[in-house]
């Protein structure tokens, strides 16, 4: 793609950065075959060619109006298209960018401002989110009926988690909501991992992962994040952890990528990316430990369909991967058509963009229920609650499920 971008962002990194993929795009349209938006919607400016399109227009220094926010506003960042792509163009990168330009360049309504702002000042913070979840769940029976889905009645108990007493050590991000919305995830993974000889533990005072503020277009509030969790993190690093495992696969994601977005910090960029190498979704270590845990396996099992979440599918590339030793372990998993499109959970997006999140939460649940599972497994905690609120059908971390499975032993 031939590119002439504005004197105003052409030599800075970011420029740098946008030009280079924007290069890479060869108008090829494969993209919008697995964009879900695109397929919803059939608007081009829905799909990710045409959100290129957008960006590059605005780069360029062409007027940014509402309607190119709205059309990036849109994507739910699943970057199915990258998996897609046969050019390698880091669409994820360039929305980072072009979304940040575009907010910088127009006005949102008052009404729109306060919501994302009240979410990036809500959901980071563990213990607010906390209280006005048990506060929700109260005012559940009188809230309407929108709102009432998206409170869970209850949260699963967490079960026992083994004291540290390996030599092994990995560290875990309890998270920003999962502890309240569902602590049943990590238990089950120290009690996995203690089976094989490695303690799971958590650094305390570990905030948020930077994700969800810096989608929101609080990039600055998001790096702050970020850097707050490396100091939490840094002591265990420094002390030796094997590991840090992510039980969240939208978290996963993004830590993974801190080593790029704090390269240019120079207080932070070699943490960051020592971070970076150190992190594996609990898919990837379960995988790389199974021969140990296979022995202790129970064979008898259900039926469960499994939704890989967009982030651990398209965003690391670990597709397959949890799949494979589930039906190692005795699960039946049953077939699942368009496992590749997002559920439409996407971080905010749900609360966001209501009316599509809805129609592609309905999509989801009618291809994951068309084998007749006996309960719907997953990788990340956003796809579990948005699932769970439209299906009468169990919906829980896989990493729960096995646990289940495993030989009772004495920890």
């Amino acid at each position: 793609m031939q590119t002439a971008l504005a004197d105003f962002i052409r030599d800075t990194p970011e420029g740098r950065e946008a030009d280079a993929i924007l290069r890479k795009c060869v108008h090829c349209g494969f993209c919008t075959a697995t964009c879900p938006t695109y397929l919803l919607l059939g608007d081009e400016n829905d799909g990710p060619r045409g959100r290129i399109y957008l960006m590059k227009q605005a780069l360029e220094g062409q007027e940014i109006t509402d309607r190119t926010r709205l059309h990036l506003d849109r994507c739910l960042t699943c970057r199915a298209c990258e998996t897609t792509c046969p050019s390698g163009v880091q669409y994820g990168r360039l929305l980072d960018i072009g979304r940040k330009l575009v907010e910088e360049k127009t006005a949102r309504p008052a009404w729109e401002r306060v919501r994302r702002r009240a979410l990036a000042a809500v959901l980071p913070r563990r213990s607010l989110f906390a209280l006005l979840l048990r506060l929700g769940r109260i005012a559940r029976p009188f809230l309407p009926g929108s709102l009432a889905e998206k409170v869970p009645a209850s949260a699963p108990a967490a079960g026992a988690w083994p004291a540290p007493r390996h030599a092994r050590k990995m560290l875990a991000l309890a998270g920003c909501v999962q502890p309240a919305l569902a602590p049943d995830i990590n238990a089950a993974a120290a009690r996995v991992l203690d089976r094989v000889g490695i303690s799971l533990v958590e650094a305390g005072g570990a905030g948020c992962c930077g994700a969800l503020r810096y989608h929101l277009n609080y990039q600055e509030d998001g790096l702050d994040d970020m850097r707050a969790l490396i100091d939490s993190w840094w002591p265990h690093v420094e002390n030796g952890v094997e590991a840090i495992v992510m039980t969240a696969s939208g978290c996963g994601v993004t830590v993974k990528e801190y080593a790029h977005l704090l390269e240019r910090d120079s207080r932070y960029a070699a943490k960051a990316a020592k971070i970076s190498a150190l992190t594996h979704d609990i898919c990837e270590v379960v995988e790389s430990e199974f021969g140990r845990l296979e022995p202790l396996l129970r064979k008898s099992g259900g039926r469960v369909a499994f939704h890989p979440p967009c982030t651990l599918q398209h965003g690391q590339n670990a597709k397959g991967v949890t799949e494979r030793f589930l039906a190692r372990a005795g699960f039946e998993l049953t077939p699942v058509p368009d496992s590749h499109l997002c559920c439409g959970s996407a971080g905010t997006y749900s609360i966001l963009q209501p009316e599509l999140s809805a129609r592609l939460k309905r999509n989801k649940l009618s291809a994951l229920a068309s084998g007749a599972p006996e309960e719907i497994l997953t990788a990340n905690i956003g796809c579990l609650a948005h699932l769970q609120s439209g299906t009468e059908l169990p919906v829980r971390h896989w990493i729960a499920a096995l646990d289940e499975r495993l030989s009772e032993v004495s920890f």
